[in-house]
């Protein structure tokens, strides 16, 4: 057998082998990554509510993250106009892909924490930042229009600048009592503004060198937070019927 043959033979030897060895272990360790990425997303989900959490987000092990939810939470998955989406498990609703598809067919989907005291709605939410996508977690109080908390992450923005979205945890703790309705039942959601917010209520201050994922999150939360409007104007309502005042009603 010639020289040729020889090296021929080993690189297709190696090329199967190489093959085989990922795809035993890609096969082999599926159900392991599918469980590593629920938690995964389950404690993003919880950050949003994280002063309501009995422990710290942080703190809790991935055996406590999976106990929260099915003690908890539980979840809903509506289209834009209101409409239950029955059959669909919140956890298998991805963002992104529900972004290429057409308005009227995207899902989205509702997350309800319970603490034993009240009610929490978290809404997902996926925008642009200044290099690639951005996504969150935006907890509302009961009564539908008070930020409880929120949580964000990103795929590419720049560390110390647009990347502080997720690793400034003191920035998105800002979040933590605005309003997004006005007193007129308005939506307005909340604006992230440079050079520091201006109204205590419906403001926060943005990220320093960081402007165009700053506004991205800005667009994002107005955008994706009045893709719940009807499902928000219903909880308002109960809300406001359970404390006996008149309920705010979305235009």
């Amino acid at each position: 057998m010639s020289d040729n043959n020889r090296i021929l033979l080993f690189t297709v030897g190696m090329t199967f082998t190489v093959a085989l060895v990922l795809g035993v272990l890609f096969f082999g360790l599926k159900d392991a990554h599918a469980k590593n990425e629920a938690v995964f997303n389950k404690r993003a989900i919880l950050a949003a509510v994280g002063n309501y959490l009995p422990t710290p987000v942080d703190e809790l092990s991935d055996d406590q993250v999976q106990e929260i939810f099915e003690k908890n939470v539980t979840s809903t998955v509506y289209l834009a106009n209101g409409e239950t989406v029955e059959g669909v498990d919140a956890a298998n609703v991805k963002m992104a892909k529900e972004k290429k598809k057409a308005e009227e067919k995207r899902q989205y989907p509702l997350y309800t924490y319970n603490n034993g005291k009240e009610d929490f709605y978290i809404l997902s939410v996926y925008g642009n930042g200044l290099w690639d996508a951005i996504w969150g977690n935006v907890a509302l109080k009961s009564d539908g229009a008070t930020i409880a908390g929120a949580s964000f992450d990103h795929k590419g923005e720049t560390p110390g600048l647009g990347a502080e979205i997720k690793d400034n945890k003191k920035w998105s703790s800002q979040f933590a009592d605005k309003r997004i309705y006005d007193e007129d039942g308005n939506f307005t959601s909340v604006l992230v503004r440079k050079g520091g917010a201006k109204d205590p209520v419906y403001e926060v201050d943005g990220i320093s060198g960081a402007t165009v994922t700053a506004n991205g999150v800005s667009e994002m939360l107005k955008t994706g937070i009045a893709k719940y409007s009807d499902v928000l104007e219903k909880i308002q309502a109960k809300s406001s019927k359970g404390s006996g005042k008149v309920g705010m009603l979305l235009n």
